[in-house]
């Protein structure tokens, strides 16, 4: 009986790889691609935000110059070149970049892939009313993505490229550091942006309460504000802007916890 429930979890073991494997080759197949026109993907994607007339910083000139107010987004100048200091570092950044954006794109599938693998494990039912969480976790997803796109990089962009502690001091920066903060901000605000799935599934396995996020609110509120005061420029115009959609996507989880608990105690009656 050992035996059979042993083979029975490397069986499980091996159907996980298999999923794995699949989700890997996607991620690969796109990055493949993506590599494949690579100059193109870098002057039009993720170097757009160093265009002074990119869409974002246009929409800020029009909007602060229709109240009055002055502002450095009308005459933005970036300099015309990265630095690359070393002997891989294009090869290496185009390589990395290509597997952030081929995970990007491939993440329905992705998830697709991860749901297959918890779906056998769930009741009929289950399996019925959670149809919709490919499709919920993807959009907030890229939500998340185009708002890191054309709200948070273009701020933290022009922040830094433009602050200086002295005239002494010139900022030279490397491809590396800017594929770093590119990279980094898209991952980490998409993923930011599943918190009501996140919240959804901790609800369903008891370790998180819709009375145990109202309560501590507040604390969400302060971690809220760290968390923008670390990927955005240290300005309170920056936080305010990344943290209204964090905020809005925290009361959403709390509506979220509680629809999860008034269906389970109704299944308990």
């Amino acid at each position: 009986m050992a035996q059979e429930k042993e083979m029975s979890f490397l069986a499980h073991l091996e159907e996980l790889r298999w999923h794995l494997v699949r989700s890997a080759i996607a991620i690969l197949v796109v990055a493949i691609a993506v590599f494949s026109c690579m100059e193109f993907v870098f002057n039009n994607f993720i170097l757009a935000h160093l265009d002074g007339n990119f869409l974002t910083y246009r929409g800020f000139c029009n909007i602060f110059s229709a109240i009055g107010i002055d502002t450095d987004f009308c005459t933005i100048t970036f300099p015309d070149e990265l630095q690359s200091i070393q002997m891989m570092s294009q090869l290496m950044n185009a390589i990395w970049s290509s597997l952030v954006i081929g995970f990007i794109v491939s993440f329905p599938y992705v998830l697709w892939e991860f749901w297959k693998f918890i779906a056998p494990g769930l009741h009929e039912r289950e399996r019925k009313k959670s149809r919709g969480f490919i499709f919920i976790s993807s959009l907030l997803f890229f939500l998340g993505a185009l708002f890191s796109f054309y709200v948070i990089l273009p701020i933290s962009v022009f922040f830094f490229f433009d602050f200086q502690v002295s005239d002494a001091v010139q900022n030279n920066f490397t491809l590396g550091s800017y594929i770093s903060l590119f990279t980094n901000t898209m991952l980490g605000v998409a993923i930011m942006f599943e918190l009501p799935v996140i919240i959804y599934f901790l609800t369903k396995i008891g370790l998180v309460t819709p009375t145990g996020l109202k309560r501590y609110r507040k604390h969400a509120l302060v971690g809220v504000l760290i968390l923008s005061a670390a990927i955005t420029p240290p300005d309170v115009a920056s936080q305010i802007i990344v943290s209204i959609p964090i905020l809005i996507l925290y009361e959403i989880s709390i509506v979220v916890s509680k629809r999860v608990i008034k269906k389970q105690k109704k299944n308990a009656i």
